[in-house]
């Protein structure tokens, strides 16, 4: 009883396998036909042939439009608000004291 049911199981799942491999080959040819007619309309019209690709922004929502709640572009400051620092040199440092670093065990 339980070698038929086994059996019965593995025939069940290698006919469900069938189906999804079938499923996938036909849509696969579906879409073969669209990009075929499509390109031949395009050739019969003398219109160019535009690929099929996935375009994607890389930019994070609150950049990609400029419209709404100051979100899609930088602030803009006039060039009278830029403030002059005074530059020092950094590369003179006066407070540290040298030390000489000897390997353990001395």
């Amino acid at each position: 009883m339980n070698a038929l049911l086994g059996l019965v199981v593995r025939l069940v799942l290698f006919l469900a396998g069938l189906v999804f491999i079938a499923s996938l080959v036909s849509l696969g040819l579906v879409l073969l036909l669209v990009w075929m007619l499509r390109y031949f309309w395009a050739r019969l019209t003398g219109q160019a042939v535009t690929p099929w690709v996935f375009r994607f922004n890389r930019q994070p929502p609150w950049q990609r439009s400029g419209r709404g709640f100051g979100f899609g572009s930088p602030p803009q400051h006039p060039q009278d608000d830029v403030v002059d620092a005074e530059v020092c040199d950094v590369t003179v440092v006066t407070d540290v004291e040298p030390k000489r670093i000897e390997p353990p065990g001395r």
